[in-house]
C-alpha cells in the first residue's frame, strides 16, 4: 500500500503562488529576475514581453473608422453602435451613409412624398406608417368626408370635369370679347386721333 507524502509548500512574495517549500528560494531568485506584475490586470508577464503584453491587451486602440482612441474591449461595441462614421441605413429609402450624417439626410428624404395606394393621396415617407394605419378607417367625420372625396363615384367625376371644362370655355370667350373690344376701341380712337391731324 502506497502512502501519499503531502509535501510542505510556501507561498512566493512575488508572484503570490504556492511553491514546495524546498525550491522556494531558487524559484524566488528566478520569478523576481524573470517575471514582473502586469499593472492593469494583475496577471504574472515575463518581463522580455511585459510591453507586447501591455500593448497587445491593454493599450488603448484607435478605431479604424474614425481614429477615435479607447480601451481595446469596449471597441466592438464602439464600432458597432456609437462610431460616428459606422454604416447605418435610412428608415425610407434604405441607403447605407455614415451614421454621422443619417439625421440630415432622413431630414430631406422623410419629406419626400410617395401616393397611398388605398387613398390616392400623397403622404411624407415619415408620416406613412401613421397614415396607413388610420387610411380607410372612419375614426371621426374628417376622415368619412376625406374618403368620399378621395373615393368619388365616377359619375360625379365626369359632370365635376364638363362642368370645369365649360368654365374653362367661358373664360375663354370672355377673353376673347375682352380683346376684341380693346383692339376695335384702339382702331376707332387711332382713326379719330388720325383725322384730327388731317384737319
Amino acid at each position: 500500500m502506497a502512502v501519499e507524502f503531502e509535501e510542505a509548500t510556501s507561498i512566493c512574495s512575488h508572484c503570490d503562488r504556492a511553491i514546495p517549500a524546498a525550491n522556494i528560494d531558487l524559484h524566488y531568485a528566478h520569478c523576481v529576475r524573470n517575471l514582473e506584475i502586469c499593472k492593469v490586470c494583475g496577471d504574472m508577464v515575463p518581463k522580455k514581453h511585459a510591453e507586447d503584453h501591455f500593448l497587445n491587451i491593454h493599450a488603448p486602440v484607435a478605431c479604424s473608422l474614425c481614429s477615435e482612441k479607447m480601451e481595446r474591449d469596449i471597441l466592438a461595441i464602439h464600432k458597432g453602435e456609437k462610431c460616428p462614421q459606422r454604416i447605418v441605413t435610412c428608415e425610407f429609402c434604405e441607403f447605407p451613409l455614415p451614421a454621422v450624417d443619417l439625421a440630415e439626410h432622413q431630414e430631406v428624404c422623410g419629406n419626400r412624398t410617395e401616393l397611398c395606394h388605398l387613398c390616392n393621396r400623397y403622404v411624407r415617407l415619415r408620416e406613412r406608417y401613421n397614415h396607413e394605419t388610420r387610411c380607410g378607417v372612419p375614426d371621426n367625420s374628417n376622415t368619412v368626408e376625406y374618403l368620399r372625396d378621395v373615393r368619388e363615384d365616377p359619375r360625379e367625376q365626369s359632370a365635376r370635369g364638363r362642368q370645369q371644362l365649360d368654365i374653362s370655355r367661358r373664360r375663354l370667350l370672355f377673353t376673347i370679347a375682352i380683346t376684341g373690344i380693346a383692339v376695335l376701341l384702339g382702331t376707332l380712337f387711332s382713326r379719330k386721333t388720325e383725322d384730327n391731324q388731317v384737319l
